[in-house]
């Protein structure tokens, strides 16, 4: 019996502000196929700005 393709994918957001810094998550390529984007937190910066999905 074969094993189903697992719909998950590891992906990395990366700061919009230029600071390099990087947050690695995954998300369900079934349900979201395009790129995504979050607000979360930069240290380096220290505030919230958008952080968008890299390939």
């Amino acid at each position: 019996m074969a094993k189903a393709k697992n719909a998950r994918q590891t992906i990395i957001l990366e700061s919009s502000a230029g600071t390099g810094y990087r947050y690695s998550t995954q998300k369900n390529k079934r349900n979201h196929p395009n790129r995504i984007e979050f607000s979360k937190y930069d240290p380096v910066v220290r505030k919230h700005v958008v952080f968008k999905e890299t390939k």
